[in-house]
């Protein structure tokens, strides 16, 4: 027993120690720079195209998307839904909490989900709302005395905007001014009948969370749940995929295997955080080795220094297969996108690692239409013309640290 106590705490305290000081010193290095500023990026501007019987437009660049955000809000008549992991108390984040409160004003019912955990560095003063406005803050600690109950541990992670029944957003995009600016994210508004789905996707939620008042907050759901119709009609072209913890539902995975299996000419995937489980790995190395163009679009250099490395572990792996790994330059691409074989699309909140495909709120809009898995491709190709690419002559000759880091960190793989 001894033993096996001193080997598990080789095992995982290590790496978890490892991964700590990593950290320190990656934010120690940050901040002697003055924080990391963004170089300009290549971006993409909106557009529009008809999917069914409603429209898709895509974002790539945070301050578009924002202002037509805003404008949809200004123009609400009935009911807002906002949703969002991180909603900043910068310029940015008061910009939608006063256009959130006008609208309370002029009689819209306003409704708004965060994330407790991933805001707590956000002022609490910033987090008081005008009476009237609905607010539901998804707590730090969902579990209560179910410690033991491992569905009640997963994170908000979605970003939602739906304004009456008419028009709505989801995508990568959290609420703040650097992602304005300084990071290369994805996000689409839609209208049309997918619309309904994405106000159930946001009912549902609530009425899963509904919790006391908040000390902070003048209203919240525990005045009863919301109620909302049942969508009109059906729309073959879109679908949405939600992850669910607490009903043990993860679809958001499986839609990416059956599209990255079924895949005959190519395969552009981006995402910010590479952290995926064994079957995903050779759904992509099985892909690439039947002659498939498999491309992977990573962060050259994320926000999460101990992501980049354990993601750097499955490299070898993958070039061996023939996948191509581009490594996006001078900011933080934080998009969670994929597009195959010119007609099969998604965009929306999903990391390609454990935490989101198998852990957190997440919501992903799945998209069968040419035009705009097209204009995927035409992004793709923009953003991989600010992206370096790894040759697997150049992971080989990678100094032995290198190595070593990312063996002493394997274990952590299931955690993130």
């Amino acid at each position: 027993m001894r033993f096996l106590r001193r080997l598990l705490l080789v095992v995982f305290g290590v790496p978890v120690a490892l991964a700590v000081a990593m950290s320190l010193v990656d934010a120690y290095r940050s901040r002697r720079k003055g924080g990391r500023r963004a170089k300009p990026f290549p971006v993409t501007p909106p557009r529009t195209n008809n999917v069914g019987d409603g429209t898709v437009t895509t974002y790539t660049f945070g301050n578009d998307l924002y202002d037509d955000m805003i404008a949809a809000i200004d123009g609400a008549k009935k009911q807002i839904f906002l949703e969002t992991y991180i909603w900043k108390g910068d310029e940015v984040g008061q910009r939608f909490k006063q256009a959130l409160a006008a609208a309370t004003e002029r009689g819209v019912e306003v409704y708004c989900i965060f994330d407790e955990l991933a805001n707590l560095v956000v002022p609490s003063r910033f987090k008081r709302f005008p009476e009237g406005m609905h607010v539901l803050r998804y707590p730090t600690y969902a579990a209560g005395w179910r410690f033991f109950d491992l569905s009640r541990y997963g994170r908000d992670h979605r970003k939602i905007l739906v304004v009456d029944d008419t028009v709505g957003f989801v995508g990568g995009y959290n609420i703040g001014t650097a992602y304005a600016t300084e990071w290369r994210d994805t996000h689409v508004r839609i209208t049309g009948p997918g619309v309904w789905d994405l106000r159930r996707a946001f009912a549902d939620f609530w009425n899963l969370n509904r919790r006391r008042p908040h000390p902070l907050t003048h209203r919240t759901g525990a005045e009863g749940p919301l109620l909302i119709e049942t969508a009109p009609s059906w729309d073959p072209d879109l679908r949405f995929h939600r992850n669910v913890p607490r009903l043990w539902m993860f679809p958001i995975r499986s839609m990416y295997l059956e599209a990255i299996n079924r895949a005959s000419r190519n395969i552009y995937l981006t995402t910010a955080y590479f952290v995926p489980d064994e079957d995903f790995v050779n759904a992509l190395k099985a892909a690439a080795q039947r002659g498939v163009d498999v491309r992977i679009l990573l962060p050259l250099k994320s926000n999460h220094v101990v992501v980049d490395w354990i993601s750097r572990g499955y490299f070898s792996q993958l070039l061996d297969a023939g996948v191509r790994i581009l490594r996006f330059k001078d900011a933080m691409i934080h998009a969670k996108t994929a597009t195959v074989d010119g007609f099969w699309s998604t965009v929306g909140t999903a990391n390609i690692d454990r935490l989101s495909l198998t852990g957190n709120y997440e919501i992903n809009l799945e998209i069968f239409d040419r035009d705009v898995a097209k204009q995927m491709e035409e992004i793709f190709s923009r953003d991989e013309s600010n992206a370096l690419e790894l040759t697997a002559a150049e992971w080989a000759a990678r100094d032995i640290h290198r190595k070593f880091t990312e063996l002493v960190l394997t274990p952590l793989r299931p955690l993130l």
